[in-house]
């Protein structure tokens, strides 16, 4: 079973993805912050990190920075997902090897579901 990790920091959010996932067969993690995101990715393993960018203390942007430089979680698949439509930011994810960057609200939960499953089932 594909295991995902979600990070992001809006509760409602957190949870209805990891139910709608859940209903999919794949296994959910979630972290409320980068700092537990990290310590998730590490102890967990998961197959794809979906990254929400604004979160508190440090972005999505930074916790993919962390997790490339740490060798144990380094090559760990990332969606970044997010309502901060940034020329800068998208670019910057790309850099660090996000495997795309979706808009949360150019998206139903089901489409967000879909896209994620193409990339870990």
């Amino acid at each position: 079973m594909p295991k995902l990790l979600i990070v992001e920091d809006e509760p409602v959010l957190r949870e209805m993805y990891a139910q709608v996932f859940a209903e999919e067969g794949i296994s959910v993690v979630s972290a409320e912050s980068a700092e537990e995101g990290l310590l998730m990715a590490e102890q967990e393993n998961p197959d794809l990190v979906m990254l929400d960018i604004l979160l508190p203390n440090i972005d999505g942007l930074q916790m993919l920075e962390q997790l490339r430089r740490n060798p144990k979680i380094a090559k760990t698949r990332v969606v970044a997902f997010s309502n901060y439509d940034d020329k800068s930011a998208r670019e910057k994810a790309a850099g660090l090897g996000a495997l795309d960057y979706l808009i949360k609200t150019d998206y139903t939960p089901q489409e967000i579901v879909e896209k994620i499953k193409s990339y870990i089932v």
